[in-house]
């Protein structure tokens, strides 16, 4: 008798052949046996015009803090995700002197949103070195796997002190020693190495993360350690600009590693190349031997800005900055007081001094890229879904529009601003890129950015959006499960999953396709110190099983823990090792 079986489900089984119907059965955390009519299992689960489909590999997430003391690992684990990457962007926790505990997390609440006072309260710090973080990691059992970059400001930081928290340039003993540090780390199990080189990225300080300015001596230097292992992902974000020939040394640390480059692939404000542009260069260098793989997001990045979010159009008014400080019950109060409104619709902004000035200006005052966000929200919404729009169709002020949308449901009403990859007003430029391999479907930003995107649910929006409901040219279940699996396993070498066959971890999700939907955001007090963050759950899982036990039933948490700490690549199974 089998532990598992997953009766007569439609298998799209993530290599991207047609769907069949067949029953899946699996025994000690593994997939044992697909086929019609298997014999009987301890337990069963009946997926008749159910999909069954690997469990999602998410390899761009932020749970570097929060993976050391939660187990539910939500909110990726309410959408399908089964193993996650983390470490990403050059910020994390290891190594991590004792004197410089404050100033990562410092770094991370800058960069990704991550309230301090949680990261605070919930890190133990219980390690110094990068393989002690791992033996942290390895100690708490949790509904996915997780596996981590070793990032870039934490080892300049650890090697050069203030230098490299400031982003000096180290000396050739220092690149030695920063590149011994991603050795070690790789040999514990470090699934690679990130950095970050774009200005969006600034410690809660204003401190660009270090590494921004990196020359290509030391980023190279550094990426010769992973060659040196054999294995390994160099990953980064940056600005790309064009004196710093991003793609020429991608290129040539790629084909002298032999191992692959990544990059985060975007409409951005604060790129230098254009998208295409992005494409090219890197297509010209991977013609050339490289592997070098642009990380792609399926929506556009965007803010989703309420009063008690990190942003809001109104943040800047001086009539905002009176109530601030304020409880949440005191600003209502204000908030619902017509006087106050009519001040805070009329003020101008006033801003701080900064290099994201033009950035600050288009959340207070772009009512032409602001989109009312209602409870069946369309991320790929129309230009006559504007603030300016339903302002002008509604003969008011299009502050006043936004205004009144935000105080919808008691002040919990929202904005969506797609600061990012919407440019043109729609998705159409990712088309062709959804069926790129030299693409992977990758910035859900998992546990990061708090107070201001929800982007972790991009495994369902993937579902219900690109598969099933989306206006215009969509992409096949099959390409969009593969790519969400396999492709993405594989790239960081994890070659043991995200494919439905004998042999492979059983991670599986059930899903009832036809009621795959995205639930409204919302903002929840529920890290430790109370800190705040946007969730956002999914109807249409209707079981997610991971290493053969069902950790989600219908959206409901089991309380089950069957994932652990991936150390480096995992091999196929041997049956299948030339697949």
């Amino acid at each position: 008798m089998h532990d598992l079986v997953i009766r007569n489900g439609t298998i799209v089984d993530g290599s991207g052949a047609p769907r069949f119907t067949a029953d899946v059965a699996i025994d000690g955390g593994l997939i044992t046996a697909i086929g019609p009519d298997l014999p009987r299992g301890k337990a069963e689960i009946d997926a008749t015009g159910k999909v069954v489909a690997p469990g999602w590999v998410d390899i761009h997430t932020h749970y570097d803090g929060q993976a050391t003391w939660d187990q539910e690992m939500a909110p990726s684990s309410w959408h399908g995700v089964t193993t996650i990457v983390m470490g990403n962007c050059g910020v994390g926790f290891a190594p991590a002197k004792p004197d410089k505990h404050d100033w990562l997390i410092g770094l991370m609440e800058g960069v990704e949103d991550i309230p301090g006072t949680a990261l605070a309260e919930g890190m133990s710090w219980n390690w110094e070195s990068f393989p002690e973080y791992l033996d942290e990691l390895e100690r708490l059992p949790r509904t996915v796997d997780v596996g981590t970059h070793v990032p870039h400001g934490a080892v300049r930081a650890y090697v050069m002190d203030e230098r490299g928290a400031r982003d000096g340039v180290p000396t050739e003993l220092e690149i030695a020693r920063m590149s011994q540090i991603v050795e070690d780390g790789l040999r514990a199990g470090a699934l690679g190495f990130s950095t970050s080189r774009t200005i969006l990225h600034k410690s809660v300080d204003g401190e660009l993360v270090p590494g921004t300015t990196a020359t290509k001596e030391e980023l190279i230097g550094i990426g010769r350690a992973m060659g040196r292992v054999g294995y390994g992902v160099f990953e980064m974000a940056s600005d790309l600009k064009r004196e710093w020939n991003e793609f020429e040394w991608m290129g040539e640390l790629s084909r002298e590693t032999k191992l692959p480059v990544t990059f985060a692939a975007l409409q951005s404000i604060a790129k230098e190349l254009s998208l295409d542009e992005q494409i090219s260069e890197m297509r010209a260098q991977n013609a050339q031997g490289a592997n070098i793989v642009a990380q792609i997001a399926l929506r556009g990045n965007g803010i989703v800005m309420a009063w008690r979010g990190t942003v809001h159009p109104f943040r800047f008014r001086p009539a905002w900055t009176e109530i601030a400080n304020l409880s949440w019950d005191e600003q209502l109060a204000h908030l619902k007081d017509p006087a106050f409104k009519q001040r805070m619709i009329t003020e101008d902004s006033v801003f701080p001094e900064s290099d994201l000035i033009g950035l600050m200006m288009v959340v207070a005052g772009g009512w032409t890229v602001q989109y009312e966000m209602g409870a069946a929200f369309n991320y790929e919404p129309r230009q006559d879904e504007t603030i300016a729009a339903r302002a002008s169709a509604a003969g008011v002020s299009p502050a006043e529009y936004a205004y009144d949308l935000l105080m919808q449901d008691e002040g919990a009403g929202f904005i969506y601003f797609p600061i990012l990859n919407y440019a043109d007003g729609n998705l159409n430029f990712l088309e062709a890129l959804q069926t790129s391999d030299d693409c992977v479907n990758s910035l859900s930003d998992g546990g990061a950015h708090c107070g201001t995107i929800c982007d972790a649910a991009s495994p369902t929006f993937m579902l219900q959006h690109w598969v099933r409901d989306r206006d215009g040219a969509r992409i096949t279940l099959e390409n969009a499960v593969k790519r969400q699996s396999r492709d993405t396993a594989l790239l960081y070498g994890l070659s043991d999953r995200g494919l439905i066959a004998p042999g492979y971890l059983a991670d599986i999700n059930v899903i009832d396709f036809d009621k795959v939907k995205l639930g409204k955001p919302w903002l929840a007090f529920d890290l430790p110190a109370g800190g705040k963050r946007l969730l956002q759950k999914a109807d249409g899982y209707a079981a997610t099983i991971k290493s053969g036990q069902i950790t989600f039933r219908d959206g409901v948490y089991l309380g089950v823990h069957p994932g652990q700490l991936i150390r480096g690549p995992q091999e196929a199974p041997v049956a299948l090792a030339a697949e």
